[in-house]
């Protein structure tokens, strides 16, 4: 019996608990999510504004129009909040109160990339994302057929350039020409520094800062149009056509080479001087063919005065040669 009398006691306290769960269950559903109860949480390290708290309280309105807890949809709304565009991550729940949290992370491009007449942003991990009518964030700005493979290593370029004081003075963007090198531009003149590939970049920008140090400080900028650092151990600088005193040295180089003497013009004079004597070297060579007779010593004294032809040409060369050093 006394069984019966506890089982009997644990039934009715379950039908009781049950009874006013399902009376609290009710009325927490029924109960309205107000302006006050939605709290909106932006976590971000550095401050982005792609979106603001207005947008997010307005996508809960339009995902729970009649905005009663037990019609919220909460896995529904933290995807749709997921898949805007700007937003990295999203973190969406409830209280026991009744007060609705979401805690969203927006994504901090790291630089903006103008690829075949299309501009977007892409973030540190190297994920695309469209550019904002209402935000524009400060980022460096990067041109060319920039591949997707190469968005972390461009990404880890631009973040040393940001955190180093002098690379952040000089270099303003970043730029990809038709050959695959990469260019960093500068704020100051119109030279580029030309890196090639995206590897030892750290070399490289040392490379510039002590050409910077100890030449480039004595000298206008205006003077270079291009100082190269993707070779190892050197550095080699383009001259800036338009800037005049490039142009003082081009003319003096010019004149120097105006100065020396033109050689090869009396060389073909020389030339014909040289035929003369194989005219004469022909004529020998019809006379064997008159006699048969075995006393020939004649023709053989004839080529020797052809030998002795031969020899005075020969003989007029140097003198010729040496009066073109003289001149």
């Amino acid at each position: 019996m006394k069984n019966k009398y506890r089982i009997l006691k644990i039934a009715i306290t379950v039908i009781i608990l049950g009874f006013l769960l399902s009376f609290s269950l009710k009325k927490f559903s029924g109960q309205k999510i107000t302006d006050n109860e939605i709290s909106v949480k932006m976590n971000d390290k550095t401050p982005v504004y792609f979106i603001d708290e207005k947008d997010i309280r307005e996508i809960v309105k339009k995902e729970n129009p009649s905005g009663k807890v037990g019609d919220l949809n909460i896995p529904a709304l933290e995807k749709k909040i997921n898949n805007l565009s700007a937003v990295d991550s999203a973190n969406v729940y409830l209280n026991l109160n009744g007060k609705l949290n979401l805690d969203i992370k927006q994504r901090v491009p790291i630089f903006r990339l103008n690829k075949e007449g299309r501009d977007f942003y892409v973030d540190e991990r190297g994920i695309e994302f469209p550019i904002s009518k209402t935000y524009s964030h400060p980022c460096m700005l990067v041109t060319g057929n920039v591949k997707k493979d190469e968005y972390e290593k461009l990404a880890e370029l631009v973040e040393k350039i940001d955190k180093d004081d002098f690379s952040k003075k000089y270099f303003i963007g970043i730029s990809k020409d038709k050959n695959g090198d990469y260019n960093l531009l500068t704020s100051e003149g119109n030279y580029r520094v030309e890196i090639g590939d995206l590897d030892n970049i750290d070399f490289k920008v040392k490379g510039f800062k002590t050409f910077v140090e100890k030449y480039l400080v004595y000298q206008d900028p205006q003077k270079y149009n291009m100082v190269s650092v993707k070779y190892q151990n050197q550095i080699v600088t383009t001259l800036n056509p338009y800037f005049k005193e490039n142009d003082s040295i081009l003319k003096a180089g010019n004149k120097e080479l105006a100065k020396t003497p033109v050689i090869p013009v009396k060389k073909t004079d020389d030339k014909p001087k040289l035929s003369e004597p194989k005219k004469e070297t022909k004529k020998p060579s019809s006379t064997p063919l008159k006699p048969k007779q075995n006393t020939k010593p004649k023709t053989v004294t004839k080529p020797k005065e052809n030998k002795k032809t031969e020899k005075k040409p020969t003989a007029a060369k140097p003198k010729t040669k040496a009066k073109v050093k003289i001149e």
